[in-house]
């Protein structure tokens, strides 16, 4: 049979030959027991040296799809089943999940593989991949690969790169007033991880979880699979209303600098409130401050963090909105007493993340590079979310109002008094017609209101009014 290598292509043409055989053992065009020619003749076929032949079948033999026979050549294995093997996992029948992985699948945050051909893009929560500082970025993992440590034996520190560690402490001491020293920060691989982190450290199945109403979704599923039971608390204008928490609750989990979804912070009595029920409840406070490096206006408030005198507050950051999601960094900050076992859950999940990224970031933060990008960035999100504001209030009077918010990557737009809309068509026709929008009822554990979640980080400016057009024409007439 013929083979075609693409010697004019990149890539290890040992692979490419493996890759080829393989599939023709597994199609049927190499039959079991069926000869092969010996590697200096494939190699002078393909115009590839003898040891690139030599290596693709070694490899297929050693994955027992060829056996070789000695003074008699190379063969397809005889075993009947390789030209039949299907190209897919096994169906795995009789194997299930426990029943509440089913739910959890049917519930799942969906995940957009690539990017969305949209013009109009008025997904939440994603920084404008235009605005990051990319070669810069390159510079610093390539500084980073060079140096000495990277070939060094053994594992690194579940804790994370210690440069970035003590990076992160002075950044967040200065920006946000959080109290911290190198030692009490773990790097994870978002602010995901270490909501799961956390999760497995202090949750014991049946425990009671409260979460905002309406909140971050993936944070109550996550709960949900360490076998909490969640309970969902209101917010109002001034954030979580501490009045309706439930007593017994272990952990609460909050997003007090600008309310997810909604995008309200939380007032200074509430915080206080909040703090005193945590210390009287003998409850673990977990402050999710995802997104509040984008301020506008307004000085931020304290957070928890550095109002609590109990250690009750762990600390939760990413940098999944500042840079790029894809890089999969966050960090926790945790109170001295939870820190031991903090970091052996993180070696026990995946030992530790990459040194490499973690100390390009830890020079990024230390040469004032983030700090540089967050500000360039702020302001061009800010004269994004001041047109989204504007073309709100003149092309839906009566229909939406935005909810007041001074920070962050979206804001709300909720039904104007009196307005009757179906959001649920609105949305799907909007996506009809080009425009990436999502509602604010997934993020509603029990009964969904009507809104709209509008982000401003992957909108162009100058599509800004074509695409609330565009949104205008999706309401019923």
């Amino acid at each position: 049979m013929e083979f075609d290598v693409g010697l004019n292509g990149r890539g290890d043409l040992a692979a490419r030959i493996y890759r080829q055989l393989l599939d023709a053992i597994l199609d049927g065009r190499l039959r079991p027991g069926e000869r092969l020619p010996p590697t200096r003749e494939m190699a002078t076929r393909l115009g590839v040296s003898r040891n690139t032949v030599t290596v693709a079948y070694d490899r297929l033999t050693a994955e027992g799809f060829l056996v070789g026979k000695t003074g008699a050549g190379t063969y397809v294995c005889p075993r009947h089943h390789i030209h039949q093997r299907p190209r897919a996992a096994p169906p795995g029948r009789g194997l299930r999940p426990r029943p509440l992985w089913e739910t959890l699948v049917r519930e799942a945050v969906p995940v957009s593989a690539g990017k969305i051909p949209t013009r109009y893009d008025f997904r939440f929560g994603i920084p404008d991949p235009a605005l990051f500082p990319l070669e810069t970025w390159r510079r610093m993992v390539a500084r980073e690969l060079r140096r000495a440590n990277v070939g060094a034996p053994g594992y690194a520190d579940p804790a994370g790169h210690p440069g970035l560690r003590a990076a992160i402490a002075r950044y967040v001491g200065v920006s946000r007033s959080v109290r911290a020293g190198a030692d009490d920060v773990l790097i994870t691989q978002g602010a995901q991880q270490a909501l799961d982190l956390i999760g497995r450290v202090l949750i014991e199945p049946g425990d009671l979880v409260a979460i905002e109403e309406p909140g971050y979704r993936a944070a109550r599923l996550l709960f949900q699979s360490l076998g909490a039971r969640v309970a969902a608390v209101p917010v109002d204008e001034e954030g979580l209303d501490v009045a309706a928490v439930p007593d017994g609750a272990r952990l609460i989990y909050v997003t007090p600098s600008h309310q997810f979804p909604l995008g309200t912070p939380m007032s200074v009595s509430r915080r206080a409130a909040l703090l005193t029920w945590a210390a009287r409840h003998d409850a673990v406070i977990v402050e999710d401050d995802y997104d509040s490096e984008y301020r506008f206006e307004g000085r931020p408030l304290e957070p928890l963090q550095s109002l609590d005198a109990c250690g009750r507050v762990i600390y939760v950051g990413s940098f999944s909105k500042t840079l790029l999601p894809t890089l999969r960094l966050g960090f926790l900050i945790a109170p001295a007493s939870l820190q031991p076992a903090l970091r052996t859950a993180r070696q026990l999940t995946d030992w530790h993340g990459d040194p490499t990224t973690q100390g390009a970031l830890a020079a990024f933060i230390d040469e004032g590079l983030l700090s540089r990008h967050i500000r360039k960035a702020t302001q061009e999100y800010a004269a994004r979310r001041a047109a989204i504001i504007a073309t709100l209030h003149t092309r839906f009077p009566g229909v939406l109002t935005p909810i007041p918010s001074a920070a962050g990557l979206h804001l709300c737009a909720l039904p104007a008094p009196g307005a009757t809309v179906d959001f649920d068509t609105v949305v799907s026709r909007a996506r009809d017609s080009g425009l990436a929008i999502n509602s604010i009822a997934p993020f509603y554990a029990g009964h969904p209101q009507p809104g709209l979640i509008l982000g401003y980080g992957l909108i162009h400016p100058d599509n800004i009014d074509k695409g609330l057009a565009l949104l205008a024409d999706s309401f019923p007439p």
